[in-house]
């Protein structure tokens, strides 16, 4: 089976499950696209080739574009696959996809990292952070506090803060709402500054 055929099917389906999640008929579909319903069926059913000038109407009337509606199937929209970028003893892979909200990372930290009251930063929002291995070191203020493999953190970031690897590297898994990934992760430097200006 070629590429195209494949897509011809999804871009199929598209349509056929577009119109089925909005509970329309044949007949609905086709009346808002300006195309009969036997046209519509055979193009859902594969009896008929997807002319541009028919999908144009239809991804309209769906609510949708045309790119959505001919997006290639790959798994690159549901597999993620991280590049690692290195500073300062600090690896980080990003998980997610880039998008207003959060962003998923995980980070491998050496005790090459300075960390400590003195690397302590501060910018609007919240962070939570699970240990997969070995010991995170975990300062809030005053506060040092020791978070081990299988324990997670959760703490707002108005509060000064930095972390970093305690007796050997650490490996965990963060979540940053918007603040947190610009202020640790848009110059690669966990607990750096936001850039000014």
């Amino acid at each position: 089976m070629t590429q195209e055929v494949d897509l011809d099917a999804v871009v199929r389906q598209r349509i056929r499950g577009l119109r089925l999640a909005r509970g329309w008929t044949l007949d609905a579909l086709a009346a808002r696209c300006y195309l009969s319903p036997s046209t519509l069926s055979r193009i859902e059913t594969g009896g008929r080739r997807i002319a541009l000038d028919q999908l144009v109407p239809i991804a309209r009337a769906l609510g949708t574009t045309l790119d959505q509606l001919v997006e290639p199937v790959d798994d690159e929209d549901v597999v993620i696959r991280p590049e690692p970028s290195r500073h300062e003893g600090v690896t980080t892979w990003l998980l997610s996809r880039e998008r207003a909200g959060s962003t998923v990372a995980k980070m491998r930290i050496t005790p090459e990292r300075p960390v400590g009251p003195e690397h302590q930063r501060v910018h609007p929002g919240h962070e939570w952070f699970t240990v997969l291995s070995g010991t995170a070191c975990l300062y809030l203020g005053e506060r040092r506090v020791l978070v081990q493999a299988g324990q997670a953190a959760e703490f707002s970031t108005m509060v000064p803060h930095s972390f970093g690897a305690h007796d050997g590297p650490v490996e965990i898994l963060t979540i940053f709402d918007h603040d947190g990934e610009r202020a640790h992760l848009r110059d690669g430097r966990p607990g750096a500054t936001p850039p000014t200006g």
